[in-house]
């Protein structure tokens, strides 16, 4: 008994410092079609951690998503998202050794790769006439016109809670894709946390004004992860990849 009630305290305290991430400081910078670069400190009071969160958010009903293909690698993310237009991106999902897309692609209505069952592809980010949506692997449908989607994983929120049982022991660099209220969307990279921490961050801080993320799901991290945002004034704010990727989650206006 004695031993089930230490387990069961250290479960506890682990839960306590996990959820103890807050926002030390935020600042943002307007884009073009209303997209909105937020820049967020967080600080684990507990662990005492840090990890700085880039988002670029947009309402659904000005911008939407492209996948924007990279076959060759010849491209990084900010070289992409000034040739096709874009407000703001990052790199997009897995990849074989040959370069070959791992999962779901759909880029400009048009099927690249077909859909794949996996342990950690478990859902994909989507674009259509709809809006943007995060869809877990049963709940795709072919039969939507989708103009555009994107098999990743895993999820990290759903129904505005921190998805239980994610790894907590590997710290990379992360990127992700989230749905929230009032019709936005986002995109974002975080710096070295674990898939556990980045779960709590998003389901468990509001990181922007009004916005209460529902869902959201995994990128492909660590070296491939990357961000983009052009400014309105002019330039961009840009953290570069460390390899070359397969492919990128672009927002452009409608």
């Amino acid at each position: 008994m004695a031993k089930l009630k230490a387990a069961v305290l250290l479960l506890a305290a682990a839960a306590t410092a996990h959820a103890d991430w807050a926002i030390l400081s935020t600042g943002f910078e307007p884009g073009g079609a209303g997209v909105v670069h937020r820049h967020a400190v967080l600080e684990n009071a507990t662990a005492g951690g840090r990890a700085v969160v880039d988002l670029a958010i947009f309402a659904a009903k000005s911008c939407t998503l492209r996948i924007i293909q990279n076959q060759d690698g010849a491209n990084n993310l900010a070289e992409a998202m000034v040739r096709e237009k874009c407000l703001a991106g990052v790199n997009g999902g897995y990849f074989d050794a040959d370069f070959a897309p791992i999962g779901l692609r759909i880029v400009d209505g048009q099927m690249i790769a077909p859909l794949q069952r996996g342990r950690l592809i478990t859902g994909a980010l989507t674009a259509s006439a709809r809006g943007v949506q995060i869809v877990r692997v049963r709940e795709f449908s072919r039969k939507q016109r989708v103009n555009a989607a994107i098999q990743c994983g895993p999820f990290l929120v759903d129904l505005g809670k921190h998805v239980r049982g994610l790894d907590d022991s590997h710290v990379a660099r992360r990127t992700f894709a989230a749905t929230g209220t009032s019709d936005r969307a986002l995109i974002g990279v975080c710096s070295e946390v674990s898939l556990a921490e980045l779960a709590n961050i998003l389901a468990t801080n509001q990181l922007a004004e009004d916005l209460k993320i529902q869902r959201a799901i995994n990128l492909d991290g660590g070296s491939s992860s990357a961000f983009w945002f052009a400014h309105e004034s002019g330039g961009a704010f840009s953290i570069s990849e460390q390899k070359n990727v397969r492919d990128f989650v672009g927002i452009v206006a409608k």
